[in-house]
């Protein structure tokens, strides 16, 4: 039986079992205590063991998400993006929360107040750090928690996959809008993610090292998937690559930074008259001219580097238009 009594002015709920560490906690009523004597009593004869609840009830949200960002996001490949979003979420009301009492209704309504300002894919993305970072301290750190309360809510629907193709005549104002500006880069930058439908961090990474222009082969060691893969060039990308080759000033096949490009792909699309237009649509726009030239969805994977093949699904926006004639 727990016992319960009067401890400096405040009642103190008491349960041991032989084998166990002995547990205990103050609270301010009588009632209270020995409510949670009954349910740590209750744990005990259900599971055998007793909770340690003492974690989960001095953690907040705030220390979660912390030592989340510290230990698990600094060891991702690309850790800044998801450390600046964890940044952003340390500000939110919903910190001050200890794990212990944090319910799904606190987590819906964080959902329902962030929805007022920004997308739901944003949305999607915090929930899923937070619900990682939970399932994390409840497997790893000793907290417990009888459940993940953010897998108890629904969540925001993701956005529709982007759907943007290059119009008619658009690749060469690209490429003119490229010539006309300052970074030397951008039109072979262009030319070979349309050509390789390589993403923008594999290209800015890529050595002449890993380039093999006799084989027309480029080997990227590193991707995003955390796989290597060869990348067969097209002759138009062997050609732009012959021609950079024989200008190059260090390994790095394109000696530029993240932060130039996207300054100069501003400038360009706006030249261009794309303002709608992501640097990322080239790769959706690689993958599926790949399809469209008969390529079938193993040989496109292997080229783009997709694990899961109903990702392709995602890029090859085949137009309507261009079946027509294959329907016969």
């Amino acid at each position: 039986m727990a016992t319960i009594r009067k401890l400096r002015g405040r009642w103190q709920g008491q349960v041991r079992r032989k084998g166990m560490q002995p547990r205990a906690k103050s609270f301010d009523s009588k009632s209270e205590a020995e409510k949670w004597a009954r349910n740590l009593e209750a744990e005990l004869d259900r599971c055998g063991s007793m909770p340690d609840t003492r974690l989960a009830e001095q953690m907040t949200v705030h220390d979660l998400l912390t030592r989340y960002r510290r230990e698990i996001t600094a060891g991702k490949r690309s850790p800044k993006p998801e450390a600046t979003r964890i940044g952003g979420m340390l500000k939110r009301a919903i910190c001050y929360r200890t794990l212990a009492i944090l319910s799904p209704t606190d987590i819906a309504g964080y959902r329902d107040e962030r929805l007022k300002l920004v997308a739901g894919s944003t949305v999607l993305k915090e929930l899923n750090i937070l619900g990682h970072a939970i399932d994390i301290a409840r497997k790893e750190w000793g907290v417990h928690l009888p459940q993940n309360p953010c897998r108890m809510i629904r969540r925001p629907a993701p956005a529709r996959a982007r759907d943007r193709r290059l119009q008619d005549g658009e690749e060469q104002k690209l490429l003119d809008a490229a010539d006309a500006g300052r970074n030397p880069y951008m039109r072979a930058l262009i030319i070979i993610a349309i050509e390789t439908a390589m993403r923008q961090g594999e290209l800015l990474s890529l050595l002449w090292d890993n380039v093999d222009l006799e084989r027309r082969i480029m080997h990227l060691e590193i991707t995003k998937n955390g796989e290597s893969r060869d990348v067969p060039l097209s002759k138009r990308a062997l050609d732009e690559l012959h021609r950079m080759y024989d200008a190059r000033l260090q390994n790095k096949v394109f000696p530029t930074t993240k932060g130039a490009v996207c300054q100069a792909w501003e400038h360009l699309r706006a030249r261009a008259g794309s303002q709608n237009l992501h640097f990322h649509d080239l790769r959706h726009e690689a993958v599926t001219r790949l399809l469209e030239r008969g390529f079938n969805v193993i040989e496109t994977a292997t080229i783009s580097g997709h694990k899961e093949l109903r990702m392709l699904q995602r890029y090859s926006h085949l137009r309507a238009v261009d079946l027509v004639d294959r329907l016969g």
